[in-house]
């Protein structure tokens, strides 16, 4: 007998079979269309994450090849005036208090001598214990030499104040040669990476490398500096993702170098155990040899990847590009569902949902699976702008009845709040021009405003063809020393020594919008401070040094120049010319500073200058007006030769 349905019963079941297939479908793609987007944020988060970090990372190598570059072409390193050379003490003490990530400097020269400046309390208390160290005692200043009409090298230990004054000392026979150790040895070698594999500080248990920078002129040898990575662990801490995400640093060996749990993993070593870097597995649970394998045969930088638990992460690598050929490596991991739990238990909860509201009333299911679908479009576009890190005005928020996914909302508001406050410490533009052009240092410049400086030192040449050329070369580093201090004080740089003379720049490399009066300030502290080491010099029967100043402002080409091997940073063009045709007209008009009218219009509310002519200088066609820049407006108040008017 055939059977028969009632059509009530059958439209029923018909009308129901297609709700409940189409709109469990719906559910489901909505939710998968949700879930492939905020895999896809989680992503980039992880991403800008990475980029943060490893921005951070490269910038400590940078900033600290910077510094050695500067401080292996200062005379005093050069020539290797170490010993009794407090000038060049108060300089690597200068820089190391500018550089919180550096323990110390030091020089070791190919004949064995040696000068190495460390701030005690960078390594921790231990260190301090173990030296015996005086309590107000903030660097530990070793200088290995020969001493003058000596005949064997000798270790000199001194302990200094914050003010550099000596709280301490000792001497004895040498008993280190910096020729033997590992940064030394190998460094002028073709191809020699600038830094060295990572170590194990043993006494605070802290790991660092050493970055170094050969030179070959002058007495020859290596500056160099260690970087103890106790502040890097501390930052990877704050960089933790969830309850089991990480950050940190490993190299090629698999050795890791920075993480947030390494000072209590060095701490917990048994003390006769082998003083090693761990590896990745005895601080990292998660196996990432398949992700990191994926990314070192040229695969996504980005990765997500199952665990044999069955959780999935994202992760993110990088390359630090300042670590060069010691191959070091971050990684930015973290478990998927910390950070989208929401998602997938709302997933479940809304199919079963959606199922008993549609057996028990079938307009009830339309009206929320519209308005869920309505819920979910709004996350999928809050989403999607979070992903191209459109975090621009006001946010929307998303709400909906339904428990889940108005949390999701929340967390999705939250996630565009965490990545807008990241977009504060990261600029947007810099790491998209990073991230697209892949920039590295190469030779080019550009133009800009900057100031000139440069001096001399007046009849030098009579100065040196009748004195001892070793206490020329001390005297004179000395005074090089002393200028140079008072430049960077004032925010300038110090471009070159050209024998006696200085060539200085201010608002290059870094923007100086008040370049000018800092320029003009610093040269009058140059004249000071000339002033008072004359006073040393002539108690000590030596000639003073009589200091000409030439300063000009306008724009030139900024940049860096030279050959792929070997580049230096400068300024060239007309602005250049002009100051250098300035310093030597003080001969001519006996004065010891003349400034151009350039100068005069943009500082002569704050400094006094009096108008010495109107020339044109060799090699420029058009002629301008020269003054001499007397002091600043207070002080020079009330003296009869001091003008701003020029003839």
């Amino acid at each position: 007998m055939r059977a028969r349905f009632g059509y009530q019963p059958s439209i029923t079941a018909l009308f129901v079979a297609v709700v409940l297939s189409v709109g469990l479908s719906l559910v489901f793609l909505s939710f998968e269309w949700a879930r492939s987007i905020t895999r896809t944020a989680a992503l980039t988060f992880i991403d800008r994450v990475a980029d943060h970090t490893a921005d951070r990372v490269d910038g400590q190598f940078k900033d600290v090849l910077d510094i050695l570059e500067v401080l292996r072409q200062l005379p005093p390193v050069e020539s290797g005036a170490i010993l009794d050379n407090p000038p060049l003490y108060s300089i690597l003490a200068a820089l190391l208090r500018r550089h919180g990530q550096l323990y110390n400097l030091y020089a070791g020269y190919g004949d064995g001598g040696f000068i190495e400046l460390d701030a005690l309390d960078r390594a921790g208390p231990a260190l301090r214990r173990e030296l015996r160290a005086p309590a107000e005692a903030e660097f530990r200043l070793s200088i290995v030499e020969t001493p003058p009409g000596g005949t064997e090298r000798r270790r000199f230990t001194y302990y200094l104040s914050r003010n550099m004054t000596i709280l301490a000392q000792e001497q004895r026979a040498a008993d280190y040669d910096p020729r033997e150790r590992p940064w030394y040895q190998g460094a002028f070698q073709p191809g020699a990476s600038p830094i060295t594999d990572p170590y194990v500080f043993k006494v605070a248990a802290l790991t660092g490398y050493t970055i170094r920078a050969p030179f070959m002129r002058g007495r020859g040898g290596i500056a160099a500096g260690d970087i103890l990575l106790s502040e890097t662990d501390a930052f990877l801490a704050s960089q933790r993702l969830g309850t089991s995400g990480v950050v940190f640093l490993f190299d090629d060996s698999g050795r890791i170098v920075a993480h947030p749990g390494m000072s209590d993993f060095l701490r917990a070593r048994a003390p006769d155990a082998p003083l090693d870097l761990p590896r990745v597995d005895q601080l990292v649970k998660v196996d990432i040899a398949k992700p990191l394998a994926a990314w070192r045969q040229g695969g996504s930088a980005q990765q997500i990847f199952d665990t044999k638990d069955g959780r999935t992460y994202v992760a993110a690598f990088r390359a630090i590009k300042t670590a060069g050929a010691s191959g070091l490596r971050l990684a930015v991991m973290a478990p998927l569902d910390e950070f989208f739990a929401e998602i997938e238990a709302g997933r479940r909860r809304m199919v079963l949902l959606a199922l008993g509201f549609v057996l028990a009333a079938l307009p009830a299911v339309w009206w929320i699976g519209s308005m869920l679908s309505q819920s979910m479009k709004a996350l999928a576009r809050e989403t999607d702008r979070i992903q191209r890190f459109d975090t621009a005005g006001p946010p929307v928020e998303v709400r909906s009845m339904i428990r889940e996914i108005d949390d999701l909302g929340q967390s999705v508001t939250t996630m565009r709040t965490v990545v807008r406050t990241f977009a504060s410490f990261v600029p947007k533009r810099l790491v998209q021009q990073l991230v697209a052009t892949g920039d590295a240092l190469r030779l080019g410049g550009s133009r800009r405003e900057v100031t000139v400086l440069f001096t001399d030192i007046a009849g030098f040449t009579n100065i040196t063809e009748k004195a001892d050329p070793e206490q020329v070369m001390i005297r004179t580093s000395r005074y090089l020393a002393v200028l140079s201090a008072v430049i960077m004080e004032h925010g300038g740089t110090v471009d070159k020594f050209v024998g006696d003379a200085i060539m200085a720049i201010w608002n290059a490399p870094s923007d100086d919008p008040d370049h000018v009066a800092h320029a003009c300030s610093a040269v009058l502290a140059c004249r000071e401070a000339n002033r008072r080491l004359n006073t040393e010099f002539e108690s000590e029967g030596w000639p003073a040094y009589r200091t000409r100043f030439g300063l000009h402002t306008g724009e030139a080409v900024v940049g860096t120049i030279g050959s792929d091997d070997r580049m230096a940073y400068t300024v060239l063009g007309a602005t250049v010319n002009l100051a250098a045709r300035l310093e030597p007209l003080n001969k001519e008009y006996g004065t010891e500073i003349i400034v151009s009218d350039a100068i005069r219009q943009r500082a002569d509310d704050r400094f006094a200058f009096r108008a010495l002519d109107r020339i044109t200088p060799k090699g420029f066609a058009a002629s301008i007006r020269i003054y001499e820049l007397c002091g600043e407006l207070e002080a020079a108040e009330g003296k009869p030769d001091t003008a701003t008017a020029g003839p």
